[in-house]
C-alpha cells in the first residue's frame, strides 16, 4: 500500500469538520431556547466525492446528504453505501430532468412553479409513489433566483393541494449572500413567519413544518431563526 494511498484515505478531516459543525449548531440553538436535537445537519455533498460521503455516512452517522446536481446524483448513486443513507435534491429542479432522480431521493427542497408540479405529479404517479416536497420561498425577492415570491406562497400552496402524488413537507430559502452574518437573520425570520403563518392558519396543519436554511457562511443564524434543516457543505469537506 503506497504513502500517497493512505494519504488519501485520511479522514480526519472531515471528522474534526463535522465534530465543530455539530458543536456550532448545538450552540446556536441553545442561544435561541431550543433543542439541539430539532435541527438536522444535512451534508451538502457537491464538492465531496463518493468516498468521503461513504465515510461521512457509515463513520459519522450522518444519514442525511443534499445533492444539487442531477447528473452527479446519477453517477454516483450506485457508487454511494445507500443503506439507511437519505439523499435530498437540494438544487434548482429542471423538469426535464425529474424523471431521473424521482425514485431515488427522498425530499426535493426546491419546489418553486406549478409546471415543476405537473411534472413530479406525472413521472411519481407513474411509479406509485408519494413526491416529498419543500416550497422554495425567495426571501429575498431576487429576480434571477428560484422560488416563489413571498407574497405567492399562501396562494401557491393552496394550489399545491390539488396534487395526489405530492406531499408538502415544509419550506426552505436560499438568502440572498451576505457580507455580514447578522445580515441573515431578517430572511430567515421572514421565512419562519410565512412558513408558521402558511402552515397553520392557510392549510390548518397541526404540528410543524419542516424549515430548510442556512448553509455553511450562515447555518448558525438559522439555527436562531428557527431551521429544522441546515445546508452544510464545503465547511465539512474543507482539508
Amino acid at each position: 500500500m503506497t504513502e500517497s494511498y493512505l494519504i488519501k484515505m485520511d479522514y480526519s478531516y472531515i471528522d474534526e469538520n463535522v465534530a465543530r459543525v455539530k458543536e456550532r449548531i448545538c450552540e446556536a440553538a441553545k442561544r435561541s431556547g431550543r433543542d439541539p436535537d430539532d435541527v438536522l445537519l444535512l451534508a451538502a455533498i457537491k464538492s465531496a466525492d463518493a468516498d468521503e460521503v461513504n465515510h461521512l455516512h457509515s463513520t459519522l452517522g450522518i444519514n442525511d446528504v443534499g445533492e444539487n446536481r442531477v447528473q452527479q446524483l446519477i453517477e454516483r448513486y450506485d457508487k454511494l453505501e445507500r443503506g439507511d443513507l437519505n439523499i435530498h435534491f437540494i438544487g434548482s429542479l429542471q423538469t426535464n430532468k425529474v424523471k431521473y432522480i424521482i425514485d431515488k431521493v427522498s425530499l426535493i427542497h426546491s419546489l418553486d412553479s406549478l409546471r415543476l408540479c405537473d411534472e413530479i405529479e406525472k413521472q411519481a404517479g407513474k411509479r406509485g409513489l408519494t413526491a416529498r416536497v419543500l416550497v422554495e420561498i425567495n426571501s429575498g425577492n431576487e429576480e434571477n433566483k428560484g422560488g416563489i415570491e413571498p407574497s405567492e406562497v399562501e396562494r401557491f400552496c393552496l394550489d399545491l393541494q390539488n396534487y395526489r402524488s405530492i406531499e408538502l413537507c415544509g419550506f426552505m430559502t436560499m438568502a440572498p449572500r451576505c457580507e455580514e452574518r447578522s445580515q441573515y437573520y431578517p430572511y430567515f425570520e421572514k421565512t419562519k413567519l410565512i412558513s408558521d403563518k402558511v402552515w397553520k392558519e392557510t392549510l390548518g396543519r397541526e404540528g410543524y413544518p419542516i424549515i430548510s436554511m442556512g448553509m455553511s457562511e450562515s447555518f448558525e443564524q438559522a439555527v436562531e431563526c428557527g431551521a429544522t434543516i441546515v445546508r452544510v457543505g464545503r465547511t465539512l469537506f474543507a482539508k
